[in-house]
Order: structure tokens, then sequence, then C-alpha cells
């Protein structure tokens, strides 16, 4: 029975590591296992471990090593043989054998030469079971000898002969390695036209002048003995034709020439291989060179095809420019026709190599070892191959099986030993010699017969740790004879494991395909024959797997910037991980700018090398988890660099630069700028953009610069640098082609017209001496242009002009070179005067009391004496006509723009007199006035009496003290009191009404309740109608015992009473509970009054426009202006409502603002400023007590609180 030892399946288990060793070294050696133990108790035959090369080449400087090792039980002795015989090294001094070993040491050093021990060495090791032999060793020391002497005539050729510089090099062992260098030790440069050839001559397709050289040397170089042997020089001129027959002419005795050639241009012919067919033979396995060199002019180009079919893809290379064709491991598939096709213009060569592909023998099966036991049956195959067919011959323990002692449980089939019920005396070692021309293979295998009960090899409670959902592999490694069979229980009482679940190695080895929680456990293993049985426990256990459960980012950032990768990793709690970081799969750069934590790696100041891929790796005893991502460092553009001028002429150019490193960010653009060194030196100007794609661009360029160009790149980061500034480059000067802009023509004084102009810059003036040609002339005349040319100013004074007079202008520049294209002619006007002309026929309309309309006739444009701006209206009042109201005399202006003859006065004084005149106004000022003329306002609505004060307040009365109304706007015909009770909860009684003759200041209401809170609407009346009512509040006493009124405004008495309540008892507890209630009440009230609670009054509403007044606006060039020098006093406190809840529309409500260009403050004739009018004008009350108001009689209870 064969005892197999078989390597065990391809599931490894990260817990398994001592069954990997193991079962590593049962495959390095498929014989008994090397268990210490195991070896102490059983025999082996020998095993050869390790020898010498068949071809042995030494260096016949040092000692001669010849290897052999082998082992077996017991240890084998050795012997060797020289070329067939028995080398006896005793009686050779210089030869030793290290001890315990077959190698052999042959000292050469101090005496002897190595030729003396050139031979075939071949060594046998040797026990009580069998002999295992050596290959042949052939021992050979290397040569590397000298060239022989001779002497190299110069070889002269002409120009375009093709040439072959032989080398032939001595012949060495091993072969020598070929290269061309001159007398400083430098490579001649090759090409197609030059090139070595595989034998190491000097291949020249045409010869050139620049290949005239005194020092072609040919260099062999050993490297077995690291010696170089170098050939004499060789001296090559290459000349003319003319030259040529002057050479041969004086030369012809001692010169020797090659190639008889023509120089001129000639199809290609092949150099080497000669013919056109040649034959190659190559061994399998080797690299097969196929060579073709070819000579004509132009220099040919080599192609190759092979006939039959494709060369091999992966296995084909081009050498040499193409000449060599190799192919790499050949097999007999690659026979075949390959052609090589020289082609040049002229024409094309074919050559044909056929290829024959033999080999030496290989292995198909190689004999194994065999350990049987007794009475077992057991095959030695030994089956090869090769071309041609090997010769397979058998030898055991060294000699021929033919003439070997006869064993009868084997028997020889050809490549095949059959054994049959082998007994211990069959232990042997064959040895398998497969040979051919080309060589041979020898094989040893032993046959060892044992008879051995189970052991088991693995260590009792080996602990196997597992990671969940991976393969489980336990190990039991066994040996016996015959072969035990290998059974697995898990757990104390299980029953036998079966191949469902499970798979049973042959190797005893148990493998859970996927390893689960409940897999873990106590695992016995159990071995059996017929000899015996040996168990054996191990434990497994199952382990969470190591996971990346946040995986570092991919990452953009800019250099100079820090960045963060996170790792954070989750595993079993009874594994600890180690967490490595890795930059492109190696360690991270010692570099304080990487740090690193639990989860985080962190680069501060990330620099351009920092870019890569950064790998978290966590790592436990069992298992590693991984992540990636890259980061990628990007930035601005580094500046482009080598800027050229190219194409230059008078108004263009061609720039050229090199971009710089995008440092990976793509370039969007590049931007070019320029500089004046003429005009503007340092400052740099846009000049052009272009695709960040193009390193070119067309710039157009101006006249008479000195320009300098820099460009600078731009990505999505940002934009770079600027480059170095390119070379200076001058345009020629040319006339300017354009004028100064901005030209104007106005006069300054009544005889004279300014003319200016915005001068070019020294980029538009195109050339030295820039000039500027004023030229001017009356619009509306006849006469010839006036020109002047001036320097580069700005302003050129025409002088002795009539007042304004209009003008053609026109300003061209001029320089050295010539003058700028006709420029337009612009219109102007000499200088101003003050107009001459008062407006007649001023005549005044009264609108209203507020409002009155001025009408007047233009003035002939030619007194204007300008630019018609507008005409100007000053109006004052003169006298009031009550006599009541005399002011200061103070003018207001109202100013209507352009030719309008008619305009609205606003915000008049009702029953007033006015007067007004009427000017001009240009541009130099205003003109004479018009006659005065007067007008009367009609009467109007009064302003609010001034003030109204509550005095003497008693039990049943109060009386009312006021002054009149500020602005009575007529004469007043009577006052209104309207007055009403507001109880306690804050409901208004009924209105009483009451007419006062309009002579008084003071009145006295009687018969009013006690204790009684009034609201008071008072306003004054003129024929047109009321005016603005001013309100107040009171109340009327309580006894004269007590309690003070509450304070009703400034000035307010309080009035006191006598009462006799002694004779009112019941009438005591009742008052005292109302005085302390109104006294809580009047704290309460005072509080609120403390904080303004006052009852608010709404303004009278501004009046409607006038729909004939025509204000001023921006927009159509119309204004109006509005000065106002009198007094605007506060208001004071007081309701100007009237009691039915309304605001009444005065007559005089007529804003300034709804009519005129009156908003901003103006100046009177003398300049003192007559201030601002905007909005309604406010009435002017007299100086009074303030009081508070109400919208209504409604809403005055809300203030009793």
């Amino acid at each position: 029975m064969q005892l197999k030892i078989m390597p065990k399946k391809k599931h490894l288990s990260a817990g398994g590591v001592p069954l990997i060793l193991f079962l590593c070294q049962m495959i390095s050696a498929l014989d008994v296992p090397l268990d210490p133990k195991l070896l102490h108790d059983l025999v082996q035959p020998p095993t050869i471990t390790q020898q010498s090369p068949k071809d042995y080449i030494i260096d016949p400087r040092e000692n001669i090593v010849i290897q052999c090792e082998a082992k077996g039980k017991p240890p084998p002795s050795f012997s060797w043989t020289r070329n067939g015989t028995h080398f006896d090294i005793d009686k050779d001094p210089l030869v030793t054998m290290k001890p315990g070993s077959g190698t052999l040491v042959i000292n050469i050093m101090s005496e002897g030469k190595a030729e003396t021990y050139e031979g075939v060495y071949q060594c046998t090791a040797r026990n009580e079971r069998g002999a295992a032999v050596s290959n042949n060793i052939v021992v050979r020391p290397s040569r590397s000898p000298l060239w022989t002497k001779e002497r190299l005539e110069p070889i002269v050729l002409q120009n375009g002969q093709s040439l072959v510089l032989p080398c032939r090099p001595p012949i060495g062992l091993p072969p020598a390695i070929i290269f061309w260098m001159d007398n400083s030790f430098q490579r001649l440069p090759q090409s197609e036209r030059v090139s070595q050839g595989l034998n190491g001559d000097l291949y020249f397709s045409n010869v050139l002048p620049e290949d005239t050289r005194e020092d072609y040397i040919c260099y062999a170089r050993f490297n077995h003995t690291q010696t170089i042997q170098q050939k004499q020089p060789i001296s090559l001129k290459v000349i003319s034709v003319d030259e040529l027959n002057d050479t041969i002419a004086a030369n012809l005795s001692d010169t020797e020439f090659y190639g008889a050639k023509s120089s001129k241009e000639r199809p290609p012919t092949f150099l080497t291989p000669e013919g056109n067919e040649s034959h190659k033979e190559e061994l399998r396995g080797n690299v097969l060179s196929l060579e073709c060199i070819a000579e004509g002019l132009p220099t040919p180009i080599i192609y190759w095809i092979k006939e039959d079919g494709m060369l091999p893809a992966n296995r084909t290379f081009y050498r040499n420019f193409k000449k060599t064709l190799q192919i790499t491991h050949v097999s007999e598939a690659d026979s075949g026709n390959y052609q090589c096709i020289a082609k040049n213009a002229l024409g094309a060569v074919h050559h044909t190599i056929s290829v024959t592909v033999k080999a030496a023998p290989y292995w198909i099966v190689a004999p194994q070892n065999l350990v049987l036991s007794p009475g077992e049956n057991g095959t030695l195959i030994c089956r090869a191959n090769g071309n041609p067919k090997p010769r397979i011959s058998w030898l055991t323990n060294g000699v021929p099986i033919e003439i070997a002692l006869d064993d009868p449980s084997r028997k020889i089939d050809g490549d095949t030993i059959i054994f049959s019920n082998v007994q211990e005396s069959s232990s042997a070692v064959y040895q398998c010699n497969a040979s051919n021309k080309y060589g041979y293979l020898l094989a040893n295998a032993f046959v060892n017969v044992l008879a051995e009960p189970p052991r088991i090899l693995t260590s009792a409670n080996t602990l196997y740790q597992v990671i969940a959902n991976r393969p489980a592999l336990l190990d039991c490694a066994f040996f016996g004879s015959p072969m035990p069979t290998i059974e697995w229980f898990k757990g104390t009482k299980g029953s036998a494991l079966h191949e469902d679940i499970y798979v049973l190695h042959d190797n005893g080895t148990l493998e859970i395909p996927v390893a689960q929680k409940d897999s873990t456990g106590t695992y016995t293993c159990v071995a059996r024959n017929k000899l015996g049985m040996a168990k054996n426990e191990v434990h497994l256990e199952i382990k969470d797997p190591t996971r990346i459960i946040k995986q570092p980012e991919y990452a953009v950032v800019q250099r100079g910037s820090k960045v963060s990768f996170e790792c954070r990793v989750k595993h079993d709690h009874t594994l600890i991980p180690t967490i490595m970081w890795l930059k492109d799969n190696g360690e991270l750069p010692n570099d304080e700018r990487f740090s690193t934590d639990k989860d985080h790696l962190v680069v501060s100041d990330v620099k351009d090398d920092d870019g890569g891929t950064y790998t978290c790796t966590a790592n436990t005893t069992l298992d590693s988890a991984s992540a990636s991502a890259v980061l990628r460092v990007v930035d601005v553009p580094n500046p482009p660099f080598d800027l050229e001028l190219t194409n230059q002429l008078d108004k263009s150019v061609q720039l050229t630069w090199t971009p710089g490193d995008d440092n990976n960010s793509p370039i969007t653009k590049f931007i070019i700028e320029y500089e004046d060194a003429m005009h503007d030196a340092g400052l740099w100007r846009h000049q052009a953009e272009v695709s960040g794609t193009q390193t070119t661009a067309q710039l157009k360029l101006s006249p008479y610069v000195n320009y300098s160009f820099r460009v600078m790149a731009e990505n999505s980061i940002g934009r770079s640098m600027p480059s170095e500034a390119s070379e200076q480059y001058l345009t020629k000067a040319a006339e300017p082609d354009q004028n100064p802009m901005a030209v104007e023509g106005l006069g300054t004084e009544p005889d004279n017209l300014v003319i200016t102009w915005k001068p070019l810059n020294g980029f538009q003036s195109n050339g030295p001496g820039l000039q500027y040609k004023v030229s001017w002339r009356q619009k509306d005349g006849d006469d010839e242009w006036t020109s002047v040319v001036v320097a580069n100013v700005s302003k050129y004074i025409v002088s002795g002009t009539p007042t304004f007079v209009p003008y053609l202008i026109k300003v061209q520049a001029l320089n050295d070179v010539g003058f700028a294209p006709e420029p337009a002619a612009v219109m102007g006007h000499s200088g101003e005067d003050l107009p001459m002309v008062a407006p007649g026929n001023v005549r005044v309309s009264v609108v209203n009391s507020t409002l009155a309309e001025v009408h007047w006739d233009p003035v002939p444009p030619k007194s204007v004496r300008g630019h018609l701006q507008g005409y100007r209206i000053y109006y004052w009042k003169t006298q009031s006509s009550s006599k009541r109201n005399r002011r200061h005399i103070e003018k207001k202006i109202l100013t209507f723009q352009g030719t309008k003859t008619h305009g609205m006065l606003p915000g008049l004084q009702p029953y007033s007199h006015y007067a007004l005149n009427v000017r001009v106004v240009n541009g130099k000022g205003e003109g004479p006035a018009s006659t005065d003329r007067g007008f009367h306002t009609p009467e109007g609505v009064p302003s609010a009496p001034s003030s109204l004060k509550i005095v003497n307040p008693t039990l049943d009365s109060l009386t009312l003290e006021w002054d009149p109304p500020s602005h009575p706007n007529g004469i007043l015909t009577e006052y209104i009191l309207q007055y009403q009770p507001i109880n306690s909860t804050h409901e208004l009684g009924p209105l009483v009404d009451l007419k006062i003759p309009a002579n008084k200041t003071r009145w006295t209401l009687k018969n009013l309740n006690f204790s009684t809170r009034y609201k008071f609407y008072f306003y004054a009346q003129t024929s047109v109608g009321p005016g603005s009512q001013i309100t107040e509040e009171a109340i009327t006493t309580v006894d004269e015992a007590g309690i003070p009124p509450p304070d009703v405004g400034a000035g307010k008495a309080m009035a006191s009473r006598q009462v006799d309540i002694a004779t009112q008892g019941w009438f005591i507890g009742l008052m005292c509970a109302v005085a302390l209630l109104i006294l809580i009440l009047l704290i309460v009230c005072f509080i609120r009054r403390n904080k303004g609670g006052k009852y608010p009054v709404k303004e009278k509403e501004d009046a409607h426009a006038d729909p004939e007044i025509q204000p001023m606006k921006e927009d159509d060039g119309t204004f109006g202006e509005y000065s106002d020098a009198e007094d605007h006093k506060p208001l004071k406190k007081g309701s100007r409502t009237p009691s039915d809840r309304t605001v009444k529309k005065e007559d005089s409500d007529d804003s300034l603002v709804d009519y005129g260009e009156g908003v901003n403050g103006q100046f009177n004739e003398d300049g003192s400023f007559i201030g601002q009018y905007s909005g309604k004008k406010e009435k002017e009350p007299a100086e009074g007590n303030e009081s508070s108001e109400a919208p209504s009689p409604v809403n005055a209870m809300n203030s009793f609180v």
C-alpha cells in the first residue's frame, strides 16, 4: 500500500500558521517528515539536496568548490568519480571533503593550476537503504585571452559608402560581451545607420563625414574574471570624391580601400546574413535571436514578419533599431520561416530565415519518492520529452538496472517501474536518466519500505483563532505505514464529522469552509491503521472581523493648508488592532508635519510631494483591514517661463512661452500684460487673454512703444505669479491714429473763447513730438478757419471774440511723423455777458388768499447775451391789510427755468399786500429788474388762538383766558367755544356751543357740575369761515376742605369754597370714601401726565396743490427757488381740530413745494441767507401755554385714566 503525503488544498486560515509551516516543509521534501522524534526512529534512503551546476565554470584565481549535499537516515557517506573513474581524494593533498558533507574543496590558491582539475565529476551519497548520485558536473576554468597583435591600416571611404568594422574577439570561456568605445571610454553612438551586430562587428549602412575618427575600439568584457580586453584602434576617414582621388594618388601604395559602391543613392542590400536564405536552430526555452543588417542610401528600415503565422505578441521584442528580432521562451511552435525586409526610397530586399526549435529533455512526469509498508504495491514513473525524443534508462543505487541485483518485487516497463508485495529489502534509490543529443536529465527517487503505527505530529491542545465567516483549517499532521485513516470529532461525545458540512483533506486537515460563532469548541483528530491508533485534541475560537467603519475620503487641498484623514476601526474586543498609515504603500515620511492619533492622520503645511494615496491599515493577530484615499495637492500654477518674441512686425508680434507646472489643477487661461518702458515704466497693463491650452499668442501693437511682456497662468485655485519679463521690443513711430477727446469751447469772459480737450497719453502719441493743431471759426459766418499748433497742452484761449457767438472748433493731433485723421468739428460759444433787457408786461392774477399767478413777456433772444437759464421772480410783503402784524420786509425768490413766461407764487399770507418784479437769468447772472408790480391777497380763515388757559376753578364755574390768533388772516368776527363733560367711565356728555365776541380774551362759564372734568374746543372765525381749533381740559373743585384740584395746565388756579357740612353728618362717611377714591384716581392721573399722557390731535391736512402751478423737476429741466426769511416759531400745545372731528381746509394752506424750485435754500440780492422753504408753511401762534389735543370729543375720555 502506498503512503501518500499530499499537499493540502489552497484554503488557508489566519490562525493556521503552524500548519502552514509544516505543510511547506512537507511540500519541499516529499518523503518522511523531518520531525525530530520521527527521524530518530525511522530510516530513510539518501536524497541529494544540493549540487553544483552541470556546466561549472570556475575562476582560476580562486579555490575550486564542487558542491554535493545529501540527507538520509542513517547519514550517508560520500564518494566521487572523475572522468568516469573513482576519484581518490586521499591521494591528493590539495583536495579535501567538508565534514558531514560531500562537497569537495580543491586548494589551488597556494599551488597547483585550475587546468589540472578540469573534467567530469559525479558524487554518490550512500547508506544502508541505497545510494543517490548527482549530475555529471563538467568543471572548466574560465578564460579571457588577449587579442592577437595585428596591424590595422587606416580606412578611407567615400561619403555614402557602406562599411563593416570587424571585431573578431578572442574565444573565451564564457564568451565575452562586446561593445565599441573611443579612447575616452565613451560608448560610440549607434542608430539605424550605425549599429553593432550579434557577432560584435560594427556595421555602417552608409558613412558620413562625422564618422571620421581615429579611435574605433572594440572591447571584450569577460564577466567571470572581471577583465576587459581591448582591440587596436581603427582609423576611419570619410571624404568626398575629389578628396578620395587625391588620397589614392598620394597613398596608393599603403592605403586600403573598403567598398567599391558609388556614394550615390542606392537600394538596400544585406550586410548580414548573406544571400536570400539562411537557417537558424535554437533550443526550447532559450531566447531566439534573428538578425538582419542592411546597407543602402538612404538608410534602410528593417521590418519582420513570420510567413506562416503571427509573431507571438507577449514574447516578441525588437532590439538594435529593429535589426534584431528576439522571441523569448521559444517552443516547437515557434519553428517556421521568418522574413526580414530592408526598405528605403529606392527599393526593398528580403531575406528568409528558417528556424528550427530543438529541445533538450524536459520532464513530463519526474519520479517521486515512495514510502510503502510491507506487502504494498507502488510505481515509479519517469516520463520526459525532447526533440529528438530522449532515451530513458534506469539505475538502482547508481548501477545500471540491467546489471544490478535482481529484485522479484520490481518490474520494468519502459519509463515505469512497477513494485508489488514489497518487503524491507526492496528499499533502494532509483535513478532515471533521460538523454538526447542536446542534454540529459537525471532524477533520484527512493523506495522506502516501513512498518509504523500511526503518529500525530501536530502539537496537542493547539489553539486556532479564526475570523468569523472565513475558512478554519484544523491541522492533524500524521505519519504511519500503512497510511492511517483520519477521523474528526467535535466535543467529548460528538459523532464523526462528515463531508457534507466539513472538508476532510488527505493530509489530515479538517476544513470548516465558513466558520461561525457556533463553530467554537474542541475538536479531536483520530488516526488509525492496522498497527494502532493515535488521537489529538485542538481548540477553535471564532473572532469578529476587523472592519473600517469610517474610511478616509478623497481630498483636494491647496498647498500650504492642512488636511485630515479619518479612519475608525471596529474589531473584536479580545483583539487589539494596530493602526498603521502608509503613503503610496510605503512608510509615512519622517516629518513632523505628519501627525497621527487613534483615528486621524493630519498633514500640516501640505507640500506638493505629499500628494498620493494614503492607506489606513488595521492589523490584528488574525486579520487586517485597510482603506485608502487619494490626496491631490493643488495650488495656483507656477509662472510660465522661456518667453520668446517671434514674427516681429510693425504692429504685431508673436509671443511664445512654456507653461509652468499646473500644480494638479488644469490651467484655464493665460493673461498677457505689457509694460511701456518709454512712457509708463513699471506700470503693467492688460494686453490679452488666451485659452489654457495655448502657448502662443499673436499680439497687436501700437507704434512707438517700447514693449515688454509677461504672462500669468490661471486655474481654478487662482492666478500665478507673473513670469519674467520678455525681451523689449520697440515698435516704429507712426502718425497718431486718434485725436483728443472731450473737445469743448466755452468763454470765461465776454470777449474770449477757451478751447479745452483731453490730451493723448504717451502710449497714444504713436511717436515723438506730440502737438495739437487747434482750429476755429464762427459758425454763422463765411470766415476761413484760423489755426494754431500748440505743444502737448490741454487748453488754448482765443481773445477778442464777440460776445456769445457760436464757433466751430477742431483739435487735431500730430507728431514728428505726421497728422492724425481729420477730426470732426464741435460747436462752442464765446463768453457770456449780463442780459440787457428786463421782462415786460408783468401781470399778476390772485388765485386765492395764498396763491397768485404771474405772467410776463419774454425778452428778445439777442438781449440775453448768453445761454438763457430762465426767469427769476422776487416778491415780498409790503404790509398787512389789517395792520396788526407788521414785519421787516424780506424778499423771496422763485426761479422758472427756460423760456417759461408765467408761474405760480404759493404760500402767500392772506389779507396782505405784496410787490414783485421779474428778471431774466443767463450763465453770467441776472439782467435788470422789471418795474415792481403790487397785489393784494383776500381774507382767509384765521389760525388757532395762540393760547388757551383755564383759571380760577370753583365748584360750579371755570374761567377761560386766551390770546388771539397769531395769523388772523382777516378781520375776526367772533370766537366759538364748545365744551362737554367727561364722566368717570370716560364717556362724553352733550356738546354745548357758545359764541363769544371777537374783542374778548376772557370768559367765565357758570352753573357747571362740581368735581367734573370738561373738554373745551376753541377757535376764531372771520367772514371767510372758522379757523383751526385749540383744546383744553379742566375739573371743577370738590370742596374747601381738602383736596386740591389736579394740575390742568401751567398757570391754573385752585378755587376754594366754604361749604358747611357740620349738619351733613349722614354725608360724612360717603364723602370720605369719595375723597379716598378721588385721591387714588388723581395719583394715577399725575403718573399718566408725567409720562406724556396728553390727547393728540391731528394737524390740519395739506391743501391740494393748484393744478396750474408747474414746479421745476430735475428731469424736465424746470426749477423754482423760494426763500423765506420770516421767523418760524414752534407750535405750542393746542388742538386745531374742530369739534365735528374733521379738519377744515384753509384757503392759505398752499405749499411752496407744490409749485416751484424752492426746496433748496437761496440767497437775497445782498448775499444773505433767506431760509429754506420746504413743505407747508407752519402757522405762528403767540407765546402761551401748551395744551393737550384730541381728535374728537369721543376720544377725550381716554385721557382720564
